[in-house]
């Protein structure tokens, strides 16, 4: 059967995987919470270093967002063991969430993480997941670039409000240039609603309104 990248707003593939802290299931080993699953090119290398070090300096703030951390290269659980090891002794971080060894390749393939293009190691891909397992946005790095994990932060924030409250979320939320930290009105899907619009919040025009977002 032939196999697909999946997409936003498909369920996250059925897998189970080995990592540091033991075999998984997922996405259900973390049903009910959100999660985010980023691949590294390989252990042992300088940027896969300093993402680790920024994603677990980060590692409450995900989990105050009730989500939940899971890394993914191809190298092997002793390679990873032993990176983690070096990390805690060299660099004082102590690496807490799992880190999955995929050294068949099973997984990078169904996931999409090898690009031939780019080599035959994973590229920086970032997967968050929902509280049912559903695909909520796709991230792609190549290895010369390390990501920023604040955009990443911002972006499991910004969904978890958009579900919560029925808005959208503009660019550079908390900080838009237009509107700073006010959430953007689904826009009017009918002539009436689009007529009281103007009444009811603050707008541009009838399909740009924005409102302050509450508690």
């Amino acid at each position: 059967m032939e196999t697909r990248i999946p997409l936003i707003g498909e369920r996250f593939p059925e897998l189970e995987v080995v990592t540091t802290h033991g075999a998984m299931k997922l996405p259900d080993a973390y049903a009910g919470k959100w999660f985010v699953l980023f691949s590294h090119p390989a252990d042992f290398t300088p940027v896969c270093t300093t993402e680790f070090v920024a994603f677990q300096k980060r590692y409450d703030d995900f989990k105050a967002l009730d989500a939940e951390l899971i890394g993914l290269s191809i190298d092997q659980v002793f390679s990873h063991i032993k990176w983690v090891e070096w990390i805690e002794e060299k660099l004082g971080i102590r690496i807490e969430f799992p880190i999955i060894a995929d050294d068949t390749g099973k997984v990078a393939s169904q996931l999409g993480l090898i690009h031939p293009g780019k080599g035959t190691n994973t590229v920086r891909a970032v997967f968050v997941v929902d509280p049912k397992g559903v695909i909520r946005a796709i991230l792609y790095y190549p290895q010369e670039l390390g990501r920023n994990m604040d955009e990443i932060l911002r972006m499991v924030k910004g969904l978890r409000i958009s579900d919560s409250k029925g808005v959208a979320i503009p660019a550079g939320w908390p900080d838009n240039e237009l509107i700073g930290d006010r959430v953007i009105v689904p826009p009017a899907m009918d002539v009436k609603t689009a007529g009281e619009r103007m009444k009811n919040y603050d707008c541009y025009d009838w399909w740009f309104c924005h409102k302050k977002l509450e508690d």
